[in-house]
């Protein structure tokens, strides 16, 4: 059963510096027509499913105008969604109005992700970000006056010339905002992006590891679950649609460049605008096996800090999780945990994770 859908919006009022996402500056013509498109793929590739988690991502979904955002919404109302369904919404600060705040409630969004990267200008301005953190504040006011209390702030951290005490500075000012969930990304400077063209470089492995460090222990001490590598979360406010993903359930993704995963599949949709209103969709279909689908919970779920319950994972694959793979030696080489339940990436290993996880890539 797929019971998760992500659709991607693609168009911005500002392009940050930093983005590797596939995205437009916001043009109303492209926007009428890239929603029709979108109309289409959804009628034609929906297949009824009850939908349990729904998330709008982009490029910045806010960036459309009332009337865009209803006809998106009416779009929307396609899918049969289940009573208690999670439907996210990405928006940004300095386009978040009080009317689409109500638009947003009308149409039973209940949680929102707010691109606020920074609460420091100079950094916002490196970020090629159009907000400041007195517009953040307004915003979450907004949000919450009108009943939206499952509200994510996104943090970007290892910046040039950032530091420990920036960043600590950066979590506290959200922390003071009350917010249910803090994502939490160390920057990396990809080719194509702004700051890639400008030739600037990540920072040391070691001031970021510090970073990372701080951030786990600020957010702890004031009462965020650290339970996904880059995620924090009140008890109860985890991001149910991106469990979805992390526990390597099945999903569809409508939009330019959007991912579906389906039994035995994984379908990755053009980046070509031109192509996607010729409701020319698919760029790509990867047929899996089960080693492959294998390979994708082993690597997905070990993100999670509590990993894969083991139980769990037999009655899904049919398979002992420690059978697979060289996990008994990782456990043994103190990588990986096991507490009888679950295996997990030991704690004091989670920054270097990734060296982890390629153990279990194309064996």
């Amino acid at each position: 059963m797929i019971s998760s859908v992500y659709i991607h919006i693609p168009f911005c009022s500002n392009i940050c510096t930093y983005c590797n996402f596939t995205k437009f500056y916001y043009n109303k013509d492209m926007v009428n027509s890239y929603l029709k498109a979108l109309e289409k793929e959804i009628k034609e590739r929906y297949k009824g499913d009850v939908i349990k988690t729904l998330y709008i991502g982009g490029g910045t979904p806010s960036s459309l105008n009332l009337n865009e955002l209803e006809s998106l919404f009416k779009i929307i109302n396609i899918f049969k969604k289940d009573k208690n369904c999670e439907f996210t919404i990405e928006a940004n600060p300095e386009n978040l109005t009080i009317e689409k705040i109500k638009l947003f409630k009308k149409y039973q969004v209940t949680r929102i992700s707010l691109g606020v990267e920074s609460t420091n200008k100079k950094f916002l301005n490196y970020l090629g970000r159009c907000h400041d953190f007195n517009k953040v504040k307004e915003t979450i006011k907004l949000l919450k006056e009108n009943d939206f209390n499952n509200i994510n702030v996104d943090l970007i951290y290892a910046l040039k010339d950032e530091t420990l005490e920036d960043l600590k500075e950066d979590l506290l000012n959200l922390i003071s905002l009350d917010v249910t969930h803090i994502s939490t990304y160390s920057l990396m400077i990809e080719d194509k992006t702004i700051l890639g063209i400008n030739h600037e470089k990540n920072i040391d492995e070691d001031t970021d590891f510090l970073m990372y460090d701080l951030i786990r222990n600020t957010l702890k001490e004031h009462g965020y679950r650290h339970y996904e590598v880059s995620n924090f979360a009140k008890d109860g406010y985890e991001s149910k649609h991106n469990l979805v993903y992390w526990n390597n359930d099945y999903y569809y993704g409508f939009g330019l460049s959007a991912a579906s995963y389906l039994p035995n599949k994984r379908i990755t949709n053009t980046n070509n605008y031109n192509k996607y209103l010729k409701l020319e969709y698919v760029k790509e279909i990867e047929e899996l096996t089960k080693k492959d689908i294998l390979s994708y919970a082993l690597i997905l779920g070990f993100r999670k800090i509590d990993g894969i319950n083991k139980k769990e994972f037999f009655n899904k694959y049919k398979i002992e999780l420690d059978s697979l793979y060289n996990i008994k030696e990782l456990i043994q080489e103190g990588k990986l945990s096991d507490n009888g339940m679950n295996i997990f990436v030991s704690y004091d290993k989670i920054y270097i994770e990734n060296n982890i996880l390629i153990n279990f890539v194309g064996e």
